[in-house]
């Protein structure tokens, strides 16, 4: 795989989108509201299959730091990355306040991989590859920032009908849960697309998890079905 353009893989209008929700994104009935359900059952996921305390953690695409805090208190030793300032001074101020240690820095995964190759156990990146122009490069990163038998966790939209029709119109449009725009159908990944990714990148996929999101409860949970959100599981061979 040819080496990933660093300085373009990046939408600066995506960063602006989500920069712009940064001073509400722990505001559990924000703009975020969803997220904040979304984010104990992607926290089990990593944790019934990597047992975190002790372990070197990557969040890659942590936003204000939700994932992050919550790896970091499951034991880890975290350290996050996002190229919005503004998401990651909000995330260095709501660790300070609620006293849980993460290495927050403005910085790009490619970047990183580069300073620091094989140097994690696990690295997450969950609902950030469809807001990129090559969500391949970024798994390659993945790959390079993973030790020998690391493992990877991602989460992200499939491109179905059903997911137009509950992630853009129903979450955007009908229930208003999400800014409108937060999502565009043509950026959605089908598992078939991130396996193969995962192959490029010499990662062996372990298990594809569907995550279901019910608004009227406002809770989340694993599920069979795959064709919205899911959550997939790769490792690095040893």
């Amino acid at each position: 795989m040819n080496a990933p353009n660093v300085s373009s893989n990046f939408d600066q209008a995506e960063l602006d989108k989500f920069a712009a929700l940064a001073n509400r994104w722990w505001d559990a009935d924000g703009p975020q509201k969803p997220l904040h359900a979304l984010n104990p059952v992607r926290l089990k996921y990593v944790a019934d299959r990597a047992p975190l305390r002790g372990l070197r953690v990557l969040d890659i695409g942590c936003g204000g730091g939700l994932l992050s805090e919550a790896l970091a208190q499951a034991g880890a030793e975290v350290t996050a990355i996002d190229l919005a300032p503004e998401l990651v001074k909000v995330a260095r101020l709501h660790a300070l306040e609620s006293g849980v240690s993460v290495d927050y820095r403005v910085q790009a995964a490619e970047d990183l991989a580069a300073e620091q190759p094989e140097s994690f156990d696990v690295v997450t990146c969950m609902e950030m590859l469809e807001h990129v122009p090559d969500p391949g490069a970024i798994i390659e990163a993945c790959k390079r920032l993973l030790k020998p038998g690391g493992q990877l966790f991602l989460s992200t939209i499939n491109r179905t009908a059903a997911a137009f029709a509950v992630a853009i119109v129903g979450a955007e449009y009908v229930a208003r849960l999400l800014p409108k725009g937060t999502h565009h159908y043509q950026e959605f990944i089908t598992p078939a697309e991130l396996s193969r990714w995962l192959r490029e990148a010499d990662l062996q996929l372990q298990d594809v998890s569907g995550m279901a999101y019910e608004p009227w409860r406002n809770r989340a949970r694993l599920s069979s079905r795959t064709d919205i959100n899911y959550l997939a599981h790769a490792t690095r061979p040893a």
